[in-house]
């Protein structure tokens, strides 16, 4: 590493106004991108690739690093207020998010959710940085075996975020298989479970669409069924004085753990090609909960659950950068819409750009890091208007809120068949919060479902029919080993909770 070309880069980057100012602009409004349902970080920033045309590279790179970022962030706040993840990387957020805000904690979730964002993004670009080669070597070790085994131990969180009742947790889950299979299968070309004239689900069930139905709208509908019972329509009863924009130190004390090792998570497993900030956040959240010692308050709003999520989604952005500048092979499909950036100005990202092109690298690397300082002077700004929300009252609010999640939904494939989708899933989300069935199982089985689906198949035509042979790659062996253990300790620890809930109710 060129130490002295490192630092004059860094020193370049953060010393240029015209850098900081688009980068400050891009995480602003990726802040916003993010919060709102259905507009995730992907579309700000393909939407912002051609007006950085003729931008010099690095102000560019910023203004899209800084949707990224912000973006990612942006997801945590409308889950945290309004129960509904802005972004799919902010779904396990609402699990300790939401039940925060309902203890009247919303401005103390928001300050963590910022925290944790910021260090999960420092820890990802520091290890773009340092440790770039090497997690890329690491990443092209992963093959169809080993990318199925990583789906497989991310559903052995299912359990973690269960609840009460593992019996309801599996139907949640099962549900979300199932509905996995609809439409074309991706091997053999067949058209599965649904009407050969449904063009609109050929590529399976939308996952924007479905995620905003299970949580915004059923969400409304729950409320609009307390109004009709005649509950109070107002959120003034909830404590939304801000008192600080930054946790305490006694928060920053108890989320530590959470924030260094989700950080690390998010990086590793957004340095895999084809992974992504909502992977990596379940995952996150199922090591911080089968880690701690009081895993029982997890989903019930604990700092912990959103720390843990938050630090992994935004380690993403810098960990999915690693295979990108390395190999020239994009981690999710943010970067792989950065690659048009690099190439609108000549230069294309591959391993050769560590020869060619070391300081255009090292700026991208400070690029990163004042992306993630943006998003926390974004966040220190705008905390204390984000917790305003909940005051509104719920007759206007309702509505609004159901207003952008149909546009949510119609924006992202720009289909009215998805409008349709999402309020089918808002009734679903309704009925299975009734009768207390929780609703993460059915996004996370959305999520990795597909992944270990195709990947299972790929790798057994490439293995002529012996899928057993793939037990004897150690990278899959390892994941395997893992998932299991995760199974019979998180089942362990939802025993050993309910236990502690029933012996105070006997008392």
């Amino acid at each position: 590493m060129d130490w002295g070309l490192l630092l004059s880069s860094y020193g370049s980057v953060l010393t240029d106004i015209n850098v900081i100012l688009m980068t400050f602009l891009g995480a602003a409004g990726g802040v916003i991108i993010g919060a709102i349902p259905g507009l995730t970080a992907t579309m700000g920033v393909a939407l912002l690739v051609p007006f950085s045309f003729g931008m010099d590279l690095i102000p560019s790179i910023g203004l899209l690093l800084g949707v990224y970022c912000g973006g990612m962030y942006g997801g945590s706040i409308s889950a945290i207020l309004l129960h509904t993840p802005g972004t799919p990387s902010a779904a396990a957020t609402v699990l300790d998010g939401w039940p925060m805000t309902q203890k009247g904690e919303a401005p103390r979730a928001l300050a963590v959710a910022m925290f944790a964002s910021f260090c999960g993004g420092m820890i990802g670009a520091l290890c773009m940085t340092f440790l770039s080669p090497l997690i890329a070597q690491a990443a092209l070790a992963f093959g169809p075996s080993e990318m199925f085994m990583l789906a497989v131990f991310g559903l052995s969180v299912i359990i973690s975020i269960s609840g009460k009742s593992i019996v309801k947790g599996l139907i949640a889950a099962f549900f979300g298989l199932i509905i996995c299979t609809f439409g074309m299968d991706k091997t053999s070309g067949y058209i599965r479970f649904i009407p050969t004239n449904a063009h609109f689900l050929y590529e399976g069930i939308p996952f924007i669409p479905a995620l905003i139905g299970l949580f915004a709208i059923a969400e409304v509908f729950s409320s609009l069924e307390g109004i009709a019972r005649g509950e109070k329509s107002s959120a003034g009863a909830v404590n939304v004085k801000v008192d600080r924009v930054l946790p305490s130190f006694k928060d920053i004390k108890l989320i530590a753990k959470n924030v260094i090792m989700g950080g690390f998570i998010g990086t590793f497993i957004g340095a895999i090609p084809g992974a992504g900030g909502d992977i990596s956040a379940f995952v996150s959240y199922g090591v911080s909960k089968s880690t701690s010692k009081h895993p029982e308050e997890f989903g019930k709003g604990t700092p912990e659950g959103v720390a843990a999520a938050e630090s992994a989604n935004n380690g993403c952005s810098g960990g999915a950068m690693i295979p990108l500048l390395s190999l020239g092979i994009p981690g999710d499909s943010v970067t792989a819409i950065l690659i048009g950036a690099f190439v609108m100005n000549g230069i294309t990202p591959g391993p050769m750009m560590y020869v060619e092109k070391l300081d255009i690298v090292y700026a991208v690397f400070a690029a990163l890091l004042l992306a993630n300082l943006c998003m926390l002077i974004v966040g220190c700004l705008g905390i204390r208007g984000f917790v305003k929300l909940i005051t509104i009252d719920k007759k206007i609010l309702l509505p609004s809120i159901m207003i952008v999640s149909l546009v949510g939904a119609y924006t992202i494939n720009q289909n009215i068949q998805d409008v349709g989708l999402a309020i089918v899933f808002g009734i679903i989300g309704y009925l299975f919060n009734k009768h207390e069935i929780p609703l993460s199982p059915i996004l996370l089985t959305l999520i990795l479902g597909p992944m270990a689906e195709s990947n299972l198949r790929r790798y057994v035509q490439i293995a002529d029919g012996n899928a057993i042979s793939m037990f004897t790659r150690p990278i899959t062996i390892i994941f395997a080993v893992l998932a299991i253990i995760s199974l019979i300790y998180s089942v362990y620890l939802n025993k050993k909770a309910n236990k502690k809930e029933e012996t105070p109710a006997e008392a």
